[in-house]
């Protein structure tokens, strides 16, 4: 795909762990089609991050247990992306005022939101909690590929909201956060999912 007029010769924008990519309208890959990936970290060797907007069919209950009374809702396993895709990943968005530094098993992602080690025991951090969510697999790049892709236009890079891990309307999320960042990214938010119905 070719870079989209709506970010033609402006800088673009950097990576930062709690960055969302918002997937461009023609990209065309089935795993990151209208995706919204909340980035956790990003460095030269690599970077990983999680698509928000994609539930899974497995209930936490099921899979982990001990976590389910956290879970926010739909209370599913998402589908964190194509990679190590029986591996979990858990992103907590902690209180208002709250740091997690005296928790043990959780690593400052963004402020409020923290990796959270699915080993350790739930109990100290659910007073604390402001929503939780659990992700099967996620999205990885390797050295440079993420900033080729960036600059091809097959994503644009925005600032994510701790709303955006917890939506309950994730099926809306990648048309909200567009419409958010006003003119001209706003304007994709009513690309419609199949360009021949425009």
């Amino acid at each position: 795909m070719r870079e989209h007029r709506a970010t033609r010769g402006a800088a673009l924008p950097p990576v930062t762990p709690g960055s969302l990519l918002v997937a461009a309208p023609g990209l065309g890959d089935p795993n990151f089609s209208r995706t919204v990936v909340y980035m956790i970290e990003h460095r030269p060797q690599g970077s990983l991050g999680v698509v928000l907007n994609r539930p899974g069919q497995a209930a936490v209950r099921d899979v982990l247990p001990r976590w389910a009374g956290l879970t926010s809702d739909p209370g599913t396993m998402f589908v964190g992306g194509p990679v190590e895709v029986r591996t979990a990943l858990c992103l907590a968005a902690l209180r208002t005022g709250e740091t997690g530094s005296e928790i043990g098993g959780l690593m400052p992602v963004r402020p409020p939101v923290q990796l959270v080690d699915l080993d350790s025991d739930p109990a100290p951090l659910a007073r604390r909690l402001r929503g939780l969510r659990i992700f099967a697999g996620y999205s990885g790049w390797d050295a440079g590929q993420l900033g080729g892709e960036i600059a091809r236009g097959d994503w644009y890079v925005v600032p994510g909201l701790p709303d955006d891990l917890l939506t309950t309307v994730y099926d809306q999320l990648w048309e909200r956060v567009l419409r958010r960042q006003g003119v001209p990214l706003a304007l994709l938010a009513t690309f419609p999912r199949d360009p021949a119905w425009n």
